[in-house]
């Protein structure tokens, strides 16, 4: 079964998936192999029709399967150093090197290749697969998945999300909202600053503003936070515009980022932002411009991983893989979309987050071999 998996992994890694690039290629093939093993196949497609969301099943036609859950894209390689093609998976020293081995195509393969036993064994509870576009460019695909979920009959009530945790189990991971703040100003010569909008200038303002939001934050940590950090965090990821020296910047866009431990700390940034907008930095624009203004667009707000009890899912991984407990990471997953729908979900798949997004990213085949052993001993609590 480790030979099989491998070699349906090398397939895998050869689709170049990136989130800015179509990933049908590999959802069809995934399908193909799924429906060759038994299950029935949904493709999903997105509006645009270039990517897709594939939900299958195994066993019988109920309510309450598990379901194993993974992303098909892959974050880019462009001016990455690799030592070796990033699409062709190359082994050495037990390492299975290749865009999107760890991150996480590798549980995808194994739980594909896992199928036919799958099949087999699932006689008294279906297994769901969820392979899903866009996760890198904030669970896009979930999301719509999410919304196709809440009207069947037929929903799992376990979500095994197969990211890269060293398979140990992961109860609990903070949101991820994602933001661009875009700034409109008014152009002049740079000689005569005043009778402009400076849209750089204001956007240095809001940064400002996102900076001692960051700070007030670390005060409303909660007591029992698993998180490191405890609190919300806030990141400004870029500042851009202008176009010369002498020129007054009359466009200016803010890249930035919170991973709230708890709703209310985002709807507190959120609401303090609108309100130094509106009440600070419009009026002074607008004085000079009444077309200036500040518009923020979201990018994505993909919610957290909740720890709660009681948790089957974490129930059934401690089972199998033998942890006497389960931890918190701070990276986000597609996790909290599934939980939200009403299931009890974990994170817990092969190799290391360290990997992921690097250079170079490899796979221990020894994770692999553990993945498998895991879904083996999975398949056995499907039997009727």
């Amino acid at each position: 079964m480790l030979d099989d998996t491998k070699a349906l992994l090398r397939q895998l890694i050869a689709f170049p998936t990136v989130s800015t690039d179509s990933n049908l290629a590999m959802i069809e093939f995934l399908g193909e192999r799924l429906e060759a093993a038994g299950a029935k196949v949904d493709i999903h497609r997105d509006p645009g029709g270039a990517k897709a969301n594939l939900y299958a099943t195994l066993g019988p036609d109920r309510a309450g399967g598990i379901l194993l859950s993974g992303h098909s894209d892959v974050v880019p390689v462009a001016d990455q150093n690799w030592s070796s093609d990033p699409f062709a998976m190359a082994e050495r020293d037990g390492l299975l090197y290749g865009r999107g081995t760890c991150d996480m195509k590798g549980f995808i393969a194994a739980s594909v290749a896992m199928a036919p036993l799958l099949a087999e064994r699932a006689t008294g509870r279906p297994v769901h697969f969820a392979f899903t576009h866009d996760e890198e460019l904030g669970c896009l695909g979930a999301q719509a998945l999410a919304q196709v979920l809440r009207t069947r009959e037929d929903r799992p009530s376990v979500a095994i999300i197969g990211e890269p945790t060293m398979m140990r189990i992961i109860e609990g991971h903070k949101g991820c909202y994602e933001y661009s703040t875009h700034f409109t100003g008014l152009e002049g010569h740079g000689s005569a600053p005043d009778r402009g909008v400076n849209a750089v200038e204001y956007a240095v303002r809001y940064v400002a503003r996102l900076l001692e939001l960051r700070e007030k934050l670390k005060g409303r940590a909660p007591a029992d936070s698993r998180f490191d950090p405890p609190w919300t965090t806030i990141n400004t990821g870029a500042l851009t515009g202008g176009v010369a020296h002498n020129v007054i910047p009359g466009k200016a866009r803010v890249d930035w980022e919170m991973r709230p431990v708890q709703t209310s700390d985002a709807d507190f940034v959120k609401d303090d932002l609108r309100r130094y907008c509106e009440h600070e930095l419009l009026p002074l624009m607008r004085a000079v411009s009444p077309d200036a203004d500040i518009v923020t667009e979201v990018i994505g707000e993909v919610v957290g991983l909740v720890p709660a009890e009681p948790n089957e899912a974490k129930a059934i991984l401690m089972e199998l893989t033998g942890a006497n407990g389960a931890d918190t990471v701070p990276f986000g997953t597609e996790a909290g979309i599934f939980q939200s729908l009403g299931m009890s979900a974990v994170i817990c798949g092969p190799g290391s987050i360290e990997q992921a997004h690097k250079p170079d990213e490899f796979l221990a085949v020894d994770q692999l071999d553990q993945c498998l052993a895991m879904l083996d001993r999975l398949s056995e609590r499907l039997k009727a």
